[in-house]
């Protein structure tokens, strides 16, 4: 009895009720409700309105796990401080002030806004001393603090980096200030987007193509400068905005 039920569920055309003599436990019936149900569940889950602004921090969670930032889209709540957000913002602010810069920030760009795993502030002494030890202490910045906004596929990218070098082959280096620790394997790629997005960015605003600006997160602790290669180009970041499907 049940092979020929199910044989019959196998017969029927899709969107096609079995007359009741056919189906007398409605298992067609209960499974065109669960059909139905489910992909209304997978529409509601993966279908967002994009936003018309993206910060840097969200490209990154957008890159590492979508359907967070889809949930977030979907139903904007204000957040309440986000502690770890504010995590090595004493040593952005030592920094800024050896180099002679003091910018205002707005919430989602405090300095290590997209880090996951920033210093505390506590450790402030060990981190500066880490610095001036490292291949870095003795170079000076072109600009540091730098805002911006760049349009990627009708979506604005906003963000702010922490500096940006003249290199001697008359080439940039955007480097950001990482106070935590190196990155396994696994996590690397979406915050490379990161990068990538500062990156455009600085070509943009210095009128050079793509390929004259570098981009490099420094684990100051560990002095290791990360330099990822095949950074996301525009197309990339578009693909990677469009990954997300609207309506």
């Amino acid at each position: 009895m049940v092979r020929a039920e199910l044989a019959a569920l196998a017969r029927k055309p899709k969107g096609e009720q079995l007359p009741l003599s056919e189906d007398p436990d409605g298992w067609a019936r209960d499974t065109d409700v669960l059909i139905a149900e489910r992909a209304a569940a997978v529409a509601k889950r993966e279908r967002v309105a994009l936003p018309s602004s993206l910060s840097v921090s969200q490209l990154v969670e957008l890159a590492a796990d979508p359907d967070a930032l889809a949930r977030r889209l979907r139903r904007p709540l204000p957040f309440p401080p986000n502690p770890v957000a504010r995590r090595g913002t004493a040593f952005h602010v030592w920094l800024e002030k050896r180099f002679g810069s003091r910018a205002l920030l707005d919430v989602d760009e405090l300095p290590g806004a997209a880090d996951g795993d920033a210093a505390p502030d506590a450790e402030l002494e060990e981190l500066k001393a880490a610095f001036l030890a490292g291949g870095w202490a003795n170079r000076v910045p072109h600009e540091v603090e730098v805002p911006f906004a760049c349009e990627v596929d009708g979506v604005s990218l906003r963000g702010r980096m922490d500096a940006v070098f003249a290199d001697p082959d008359g080439g940039w280096t955007v480097v950001d200030w990482k106070t935590g620790r190196p990155p396994d394997g696994a996590h690397l790629p979406a915050l490379t987007v990161q990068l990538a997005a500062y990156r455009l960015a600085w070509a943009g605003l210095a009128g050079v193509p793509v390929g004259h600006v570098r981009a490099a997160f420094h684990y100051v602790r560990h002095d290791h400068t990360l330099r990822p290669a095949d950074l996301l180009d525009l197309g990339g970041l578009r693909d990677l905005l469009r990954s997300v499907p609207t309506g």
